[in-house]
C-alpha cells in the first residue's frame, strides 16, 4: 500500500536568494524523509507527497509563503486569489534592467532629495485598478518561454500591460536615496514595476531595494515558520 500525506497549509518565511520552488523542493524532502521514518516497513514502497506554493515570490524578496501539501494543493488557486501585502524599499536616482538588484544599474539620474509628503503624492497616484507592465525580467510566458530566460539572453521580450488593482501604496519612512513602503494590493501585481513606475513619475528613476510579504489575505508572516523551524518540525 502507497503511504499517502495528509493535506496541510504551512506558512513559510522564504528566506531571501531562495526560490519558490527551492522552498517547495525542501519541504518535500523533509516530508518524505518524516514519512520513512514514520513507516519503515514500507521504506521501499513508493511516497506519495504533493506540495505546491500559492504565488511565487523573487529569489530577492523575503516574507510569507503559502505551501499547500497533499491533497490541500488542490486549493491553491483560492489562495492564490487572496490580497497580497509588502513593506520593502525603493532606491531613488538610478534604474536597473530587471527593476530590482538582480541586474547591474543602467542609468542615474539628479534628483532632488523629497519629502515624505511628495512621495506620498505620487504613490498615490497608483492607487484603485491600473494598467502595470511587467518587468521583462519575470516568470511570465511569452510563445512559451519565460520572459526572464529571453531577457537574461539579450532578447527584448514583449511586455503586454495587464490591470491590477492597488489599494494601499504608502510611503512609512525616508532615508534618502532609499524610501520605505507599504503596499496592499491584489494578485499578479508586480512591485518592482510599481517602484520603477514611481520612479519614472518623480522625473527621474528607480529601482526596488528589498521586498517582505507580509501578509496574504488573512494570513500573517509572523505565524510563518523559517526552514529551520520547519526541519525541527518534521525530525521531531
Amino acid at each position: 500500500m502507497d503511504i499517502v500525506i495528509e493535506p496541510e497549509v504551512l506558512l513559510v518565511n522564504k528566506p531571501l536568494e531562495w526560490t519558490s520552488f527551492d522552498v517547495t523542493n525542501k519541504l518535500k524532502r523533509m516530508l518524505i524523509h518524516q514519512l520513512r521514518r514514520q513507516y519503515p516497513e514500507q521504506n521501499t514502497k513508493k511516497v506519495k507527497v504533493k506540495v505546491g506554493h500559492a504565488g511565487t515570490l523573487d529569489p530577492l524578496a523575503t516574507g510569507l509563503l503559502i505551501v499547500c501539501v497533499g491533497k490541500e494543493t488542490k486549493n491553491i488557486d483560492s489562495y492564490m486569489g487572496l490580497p497580497k501585502e509588502y513593506t520593502g524599499s525603493i532606491y531613488f536616482g538610478a534604474t536597473r534592467p530587471s527593476f530590482d538588484k538582480e541586474t547591474e544599474i543602467d542609468a542615474h539620474y539628479p534628483m532632488p532629495e523629497l519629502s515624505l509628503e511628495q512621495l506620498n503624492e505620487a504613490s498615490q497616484k497608483f492607487l484603485g485598478e491600473i494598467e502595470q507592465i511587467p518587468p521583462k525580467y519575470s516568470a511570465i510566458k511569452i510563445d512559451g518561454v519565460r520572459a526572464y530566460a529571453s531577457a537574461r539572453k539579450g532578447a527584448e521580450p514583449e511586455m503586454k500591460a495587464r490591470k491590477v488593482l492597488v489599494e494601499r501604496f504608502d510611503i512609512t519612512d525616508i532615508n534618502w536615496p532609499v524610501a520605505h513602503f507599504h503596499i496592499r494590493c491584489s494578485k499578479g501585481t508586480y512591485i518592482r514595476s510599481l517602484a520603477h513606475d514611481l520612479g519614472k513619475e518623480l522625473g527621474g528613476g528607480a529601482y526596488l531595494e528589498s521586498l517582505c510579504r507580509t501578509k496574504i489575505g488573512d494570513f500573517d508572516l509572523s505565524k510563518a515558520l523559517s526552514i529551520e523551524e520547519l526541519e525541527s518540525k518534521f525530525n521531531s
